[in-house]
């Protein structure tokens, strides 16, 4: 099995809000929308974020574990300089995100910060100076 992510799926409370943020906020394009069950947008090559309405989802791969805290998974979207990390996280706060915190120098000499969609997952956006970082950059 060759190393790679073709889906990345999250379950949501509100697709709708999901809609809101991702399409309508981000400007983010929905490549495949199925009302009241799933958004699909492509995000890479060959990658698609999948927000799957928790229903569906419950219905096709079983409970959702619910409870305090965030979920344990982070997204990551990197660019090239500081200042895009700002405007995205600006963007981001304007669009609707639920929380966006304040972008920080990172020990690892990084600068990111984060912000989190209507469903609360966290999204990481940075500026990574290292190879890994410059592999991911269109």
């Amino acid at each position: 099995m060759d190393p790679r992510v073709s889906f990345i799926t999250l379950a949501v409370p509100d697709l709708d809000a999901a809609h809101a943020f991702y399409v309508d906020g981000l400007g983010w394009e929905a490549a495949l929308e199925v009302e009241g069950d799933v958004l699909m947008i492509k995000v890479g090559d060959k990658l698609v974020l999948s927000l799957w309405a928790e229903a569906g989802f419950e219905r096709e791969v079983g409970p959702i574990r619910r409870g305090e805290g965030h979920a344990p998974i982070t997204l990551s979207h990197n660019v090239p300089t500081r200042e895009e990390v700002d405007a995205a996280l600006d963007l981001a706060r304007a669009a609707g995100a639920s929380y966006v915190g304040t972008p920080e120098e990172r020990e690892w000499g990084g600068y990111t910060g984060y912000f989190a969609d209507p469903a609360g997952f966290r999204w990481e956006v940075a500026t990574n100076p290292g190879p890994i970082g410059q592999a991911v950059l269109p």
